[in-house]
């Protein structure tokens, strides 16, 4: 009985402290189209407009991975409703691979109404760059 019931609180401990995964609702990723690869360490700041105010607010600031992705913007726990601004630092993705660039960032404005997930990449070259709603 007494094993039985470690057993049991050991399963229970278990499934609270390493079967919970943090989900995330929001993800990026970059994608460099004159090189068909992954734009890594491009640093990403990700803000929050306050309709009130007419003011944008810092929310988290993250770098690329080797896969030109951040996975793990605005945790899906919380209510993330609302207009939300992503500035890709491009510039000195640039500078690194000797290359000028028209756009020494870019920001893209757009709206969570809901609990799904959403995914903004773009599509990146030196003169040029397009976005959408991924999945």
């Amino acid at each position: 009985m007494k094993k039985l019931l470690l057993l049991s609180l050991f399963s229970l401990l278990s499934i609270g402290i390493f079967g919970q995964t943090v989900k995330y609702q929001l993800s990026s990723h970059i994608l460099d189209i004159t090189k068909g690869t992954p734009a890594a360490h491009i640093s990403i700041k990700l803000e929050k407009y306050n309709e009130q105010s007419k003011v944008w607010s810092f929310v988290d600031e993250k770098k690329t991975d080797a896969n030109g992705r951040i996975p793990d913007f605005l945790p899906a726990d919380k209510n993330n409703n609302g207009i939300y601004k992503l500035t890709y630092y491009t510039s000195p993705y640039f500078q690194k691979n000797g290359l000028e660039s028209f756009y020494p960032f870019i920001e893209v404005v757009f709206q969570i109404r809901d609990n799904n997930h959403y995914h903004v990449p773009i599509t990146l070259s030196p003169y040029g760059y397009s976005t959408y709603r991924g999945s």
